[in-house]
């Protein structure tokens, strides 16, 4: 084929066209919306590096959840902050913690929004790290006892689904054995399998108050610089039997995703995450970019690398642009 016999621009010259040839489709029910929940009464925090994004105290999410229900956004996934942190981060598996709470609250609210929980010690820990630390060592088996606590409280509360973040060897295998010897074998687990060590979670340690107090995660969460680490990573945790898997950050890794993508049946989600997210703000705040715009070529570009589910903070405002594109 070629010109000027073919001519590739015949199956664009108009809107109807477009949209009957397009390859990749964008929808809210590709949206899973994370959301913040501390301890307190009357808080309606902004996270200050990320516009639009609160924390809130469990007497002020009604607002939150009717807003997503009128959205039909289907699902969110839920991050606390506790008022006290601890060493082991005890708060994380208090049955009556603000997660917990939180999830039964929700549920009250709105019985079919899809709650998931993410799974993890930073936040609830007094000095940032994501499981037991000894000396300066954040140690892998005894942190597992402690994150199938976690997801055992979240489920009883009436977690829908499980999503363990914290990047520990076999936390997937210890969560699925916990859970199936609750009677909560229904429950998925969705796996923060390939996880990096990145640069683009800076506004979410604002968000959910989990800077580390010493050192970093890089002994834990991955190399920027690998990817078919990224795929054993992921073939691991489909052996321990996680229901969905996860590549986090989405937009310096749609390599990744498409990897995964590529050699996986199950489920791939994307975490469109917080420096994503704030980047996109701060340049359209500056004039430099039409945000709806990049924020809808961005999502888009996530799915078109083969993202089933996408974990963003876009989600309310891309939900609002598709309504007005029906």
């Amino acid at each position: 084929m070629i010109f000027p016999s073919y001519r590739a621009r015949r199956i664009r010259n108009n809107s109807t066209i477009r949209r009957m040839v397009r390859e990749t489709s964008l929808t809210v029910n590709d949206f899973v919306y994370p959301l913040f929940l501390r301890e307190g009464k009357n808080i309606k925090s902004q996270v200050k590096s990320m516009p639009g994004v609160y924390q809130y105290s469990l007497d002020m999410i009604e607002g939150e959840i009717n807003e997503l229900k009128d959205l039909n956004i289907p699902a969110v996934i839920l991050f606390g902050i506790p008022d006290k942190k601890d060493e082991i981060g005890s708060e994380a598996f208090n049955q009556d913690g603000i997660i917990q709470k939180g999830i039964e609250k929700i549920k009250e609210l709105n019985p079919d929004l899809y709650v998931i929980t993410d799974v993890c010690m930073c936040e609830y820990t007094d000095h940032g790290h994501c499981g037991v630390v000894k000396g300066e060592v954040i140690v892998n088996d005894p942190t597992l006892e402690l994150l199938s606590k976690v997801a055992l409280t979240h489920v009883k509360a009436g977690a829908d689904m499980i999503a363990p973040s914290d990047m520990m060897d076999g936390r997937v295998a210890a969560i699925r054995e916990t859970l199936d010897e609750n009677d909560f074998e229904h429950i998925p687990v969705m796996s923060y399998a390939a996880k990096y060590a990145s640069g683009f979670y800076g506004p979410f340690r604002d968000a959910a108050e989990s800077a580390p107090k010493f050192g970093d995660r890089k002994t834990h969460q991955m190399d920027p610089a690998n990817k078919r680490e990224a795929l054993k990573e992921v073939l691991l945790d489909i052996e321990e039997a996680a229901d969905i898997v996860m590549v986090k950050p989405a937009l310096p890794y749609l390599d990744v995703i498409h990897l995964v993508r590529e050699n996986t049946l199950l489920p791939v989600a994307a975490y469109n995450v917080s420096g994503e997210y704030s980047m996109i703000h701060a340049a359209a705040q500056k004039g430099w970019i039409d945000y709806e715009k990049v924020m809808k070529e961005t999502l888009i570009s996530i799915k078109r690398a083969g993202a089933d589910l996408i974990l963003t903070y876009f989600a309310k405002d891309a939900a609002k642009l598709l309504q007005g594109e029906r």
